[in-house]
């Protein structure tokens, strides 16, 4: 019996609290992506100054600090504008899955989505972006059921508040 109830709660809390399976990165894994993009500025080449501002867009948006993560979305937008016929299909993979992360983690659901989507357009088979997209879908199912049951609740307070006055003028 006690187990039947841990699972419940198990399930109940894991419904709510999300339960993704995107990594987490530390703030000094951050501060060593800074310090590398700022020596790759002042005289690397450039392949290696976009090769460290990609790691940088990685450690940000993975970061459990929102103004990191809304930093990562914005420098990934500005490479992503840049993307053209001359990227590579996988650094376009690449950039959209970030970004993609980055709105997953700024609760910009079906942003992310679409970006998943334009993903799996290029890979269609990538595991890490299916897993993300599923995980996307489940959120934004959570979300509306969550939705339904605080607007089902408002209607039920609102009627039995109608209920309550009629019920005081007989």
């Amino acid at each position: 019996m006690e187990a039947k109830i841990g699972k419940f709660f198990e399930s109940v809390g894991s419904f709510f609290g999300g339960g993704d399976q995107i990594p987490w990165c530390d703030r000094d894994v951050i501060l060593g992506c800074e310090r590398e993009v700022a020596d790759a500025t002042n005289g690397g080449s450039d392949e290696r100054k976009n090769e460290s501002i990609m790691r940088l867009s990685w450690a940000l948006v993975h970061s459990r600090q929102p103004e990191d993560v809304r930093r990562g979305v914005a420098m990934l937008e500005v490479s992503a504008a840049s993307l053209t016929n001359s990227s590579s299909p996988l650094e376009q993979r690449e950039k959209f899955y970030l970004l993609a992360v980055g709105y997953y983690r700024t609760s910009e659901y079906s942003k992310s989505r679409q970006l998943l989507e334009q993903c799996l357009e290029i890979a269609p088979d990538w595991r890490q972006a299916l897993a993300l997209k599923k995980t996307v879908e489940d959120r934004i199912a959570k979300d509306g059921v969550i939705g339904i049951g605080i607007a089902a609740t408002a209607v039920g307070l609102i009627a039995g508040g109608i209920a309550a006055a009629l019920a005081r003028k007989n």
